[in-house]
């Protein structure tokens, strides 16, 4: 995945011609390509809901069990177990809610205006770049720039609520290896960097089974490892229902 070569030496006695560089695809040639990449549309579309399940790994050696459901269209819901707890972060497609024993609470309560985002965020079934338009967002082709020893596409997208992130696309695979979120929480403009790895095929869609995140700049990442992704599991919709009363 290192840079091409652009320059073409004509030998046998010819002088040196300098070849011009082929010109950058646009940014919708870049998510064009990378639709195919992963499956085609077709595949993508015909997985109706995902379930993962894996580790959450922090720091000092903190690891923790994690499955999230996702359901066509926006519905997801997050369970993080540790030490016999169980919480639960879900979006019904509409309210966000939560469940926290870890801080005594068995109740189902709204999530913070922050953490709606995110688990809004996570509520893309296919991600932000498939059908981007249908989904409020622009797309801005933003040149070409390294990533961890890879040459990279990089893509601005705008998301309808005005969030801002960057995609790095591999320039040979066509998928994201970094993903740079900017958001601005409690009035002040934080970033996260995600990196999405290990994909393998789900139903003929090829989804990531690894996330590394971490501050810019940071060599501190936790990480979500999945050891299973199973496509078109039932899932009822109550699954992501906030419950009447608290957790049995």
């Amino acid at each position: 995945m290192l840079g091409r070569t652009i320059t073409a030496l004509v030998l046998s006695g010819a002088p040196l011609l300098a070849q011009a560089p082929a010109a950058a695809p646009t940014a919708d040639e870049i998510v064009a390509k990378y639709a195919e990449k992963i499956g085609g549309i077709q595949k993508i579309e015909a997985v109706k809901t995902l379930k993962r399940t894996g580790k959450f790994r922090g720091g000092g050696g903190f690891e923790a069990k994690y499955v999230q459901l996702n359901k066509r269209p926006d519905l997801v819901r997050e369970e993080f177990t540790y030490q016999g707890l169980t919480g639960v972060n879900a979006f019904d497609g509409k309210t966000g809610w939560k469940i926290d024993p870890f801080q005594g609470k068995k109740d189902p309560e709204p999530l913070g205006e922050d953490e709606l985002k995110d688990i809004i965020e996570d509520s893309v079934f296919d991600g932000q770049l498939v059908h981007y338009r249908e989904k409020g967002n622009t797309i801005e082709f933003g040149g070409t720039e390294p990533v961890e020893g890879s040459d990279t596409w990089k893509l601005k997208v705008t998301l309808k609520n005005g969030d801002v992130s960057y995609y790095y696309i591999d320039t040979e695979d066509f998928v994201p290896i970094k993903i740079e979120y900017k958001r601005m929480i409690r009035g002040a403009e934080q970033v996260l960097d995600v990196f999405p790895g290990d994909y393998k095929a789900v139903d003929g869609w090829y989804v990531p089974h690894s996330y590394e995140q971490g501050r810019p700049g940071s060599s501190q990442r936790s990480s979500f490892v999945f050891e299973r992704i199973e496509a078109n599991v039932p899932l009822d919709d109550s699954l992501f229902a906030k419950p009447a009363g608290p957790a049995k």
